[in-house]
């Protein structure tokens, strides 16, 4: 083999070399991970993350309960153990789990263990399931950091990983639909985003996010 060739063969490895390290790059810049929060009211925490850069969607569903499948309104009655919950996707190249678990403990009121808000019950409480050793010490962190920057005592728990059962289709984007509802206890015939605005305001959310946390508030209005 002559040297010529042989120069053609290392430029072309390393130019094969370099496409793969490009390929691999990319893949994981357009990655998608998750990160599973229970914050109250779903449609809120939907509605709050999915304006965030780098998240790609926001899922309301059930979570840490023991019934497979469970409905809304088992799940709302009670006793399946679930929490209201949202599966945030996200790309980490663009906005990182840190930074979202800095953002959910100030859009939600972490200091009430018995609900959020104008909803009450255990499957509107505050939690967090980390996914690995990794995500439980970013949310173990996140914790640390809210609680000294309220000077109260934080409850939401970090659970481990668990089930996540989607909600149904009735639910998911709840808070940019215009379908119109026949009957709410919020007005007849409105689109379900002007529904959600009136709950939302009623329900005194972005209120109590603002007296806590004030200016950090990410969402509030």
């Amino acid at each position: 083999m002559s040297i010529a060739t042989n120069m053609r063969l290392i430029v072309l490895s390393a130019a094969i070399g370099l496409g793969l390290a490009a390929q691999t790059t990319t893949a994981k810049a357009a990655g998608t991970e998750t990160l599973l929060v229970a914050g109250g009211c779903f449609w809120c925490v939907e509605s709050d993350f999915e304006a965030v850069k780098g998240v790609k969607e926001v899922v309301s569903g059930f979570a840490g309960g023991n019934v497979k499948n469970p409905t809304y309104k088992q799940v709302v009655a009670g006793g399946t153990g679930h929490y209201e919950a949202a599966q945030i996707q996200y790309d980490p190249a663009v906005v990182s789990a840190d930074q979202l678990l800095a953002m959910f403990f100030r859009s939600v009121d972490p200091t009430d263990a018995g609900g959020q808000f104008c909803d009450r019950g255990d499957s509107y409480r505050t939690a967090i399931f980390a996914d690995g050793a990794g995500q439980k010490a970013a949310a173990e962190n996140a914790k640390s950091q809210a609680q000294a920057a309220l000077g109260k005592t934080v409850v939401t728990p970090i659970l481990g990983k668990t089930a996540f059962y989607p909600a149904d289709a009735y639910h998911q984007d709840y808070y940019k639909s215009d379908e119109r509802l026949a009957f709410t206890s919020v007005g007849l015939g409105v689109k379900k985003s002007v529904a959600y605005k009136r709950y939302r305001n009623g329900c005194g959310r972005d209120q109590r996010v603002k007296q806590l946390w004030g200016s950090a508030a990410p969402f509030a209005n």
